[in-house]
């Protein structure tokens, strides 16, 4: 189990990461003060089949941003530390998958190459809140998640209608994406999924 905590003066996130199969009672390990963002980390726990546990504690910054924002960097710093435990034994370090649910379709693509960047686009009009939750901050949580991850990921709204459905056929889809990221690749033994390799800097200050 890999177990990440995250501390400012707004908030404390704990987040824990373990291999599946998926536990009976996983979502009782999904608490964040917003049920609509526990309900789509849901889905990212169903699709990618690795369970993810996250505790939000607030301190007088009852800010859904904030809530949105800390909990994604916290599971994508996990997610990381997950991909750097299990590179010996081979990870596949990309991944894409196609989210659906009645009408709405997402695609979704992740790759794991020290590049932290979210597009995200839509071919349909998104409502601005769904299920008490403001759009925003759902797409605020990958991006920090991508920005914790250090991994790029690209979110594409295909069709849709009701807003709910957008966004569970788009969370889907980001989990299956994550879930075949993070497969076992025993061709990639102690390899990094981009061909640059592992990425170094040399800095060196001089005073005067």
């Amino acid at each position: 189990m890999i177990t990440v905590t995250r501390s400012t003066t707004e908030s404390n996130i704990k987040v824990t990461l373990e291999k599946g199969p998926i536990k009976p009672d996983y979502r009782k390990a999904i608490n964040t003060p917003m049920p609509f963002l526990n309900h789509m980390i849901e889905h990212i726990v169903w699709r990618c089949g690795i369970n993810i546990g996250v505790d939000v504690a607030l301190d007088k910054f009852d800010l859904t941003h904030i809530v949105a924002e800390d909990a994604g960097m916290t599971i994508g710093k996990a997610l990381a530390a997950y991909l750097e435990e299990n590179k010996a034994q081979g990870v596949s370090g990309y991944g894409d998958g196609v989210g659906i649910i009645d009408e709405a379709r997402s695609i979704a693509a992740v790759s794991f190459e020290s590049r932290s960047l979210f597009v995200f686009d839509s071919s349909v009009k998104i409502p601005a809140m769904t299920e008490g939750t403001l759009s925003e901050d759902l797409t605020t949580f990958i991006d920090a998640l991508a920005q914790g991850a250090n991994c790029t990921i690209h979110l594409s709204v295909e069709r849709g209608e009701n807003g709910h459905h957008i966004w569970e056929a788009s969370y889907r889809a980001l989990g299956i994406a994550l879930g075949r990221a993070l497969s076992p690749d025993k061709s990639r033994l102690n390899m990094t999924s981009g061909v640059a390799g592992s990425i170094t800097y040399k800095v060196e200050v001089e005073n005067g």
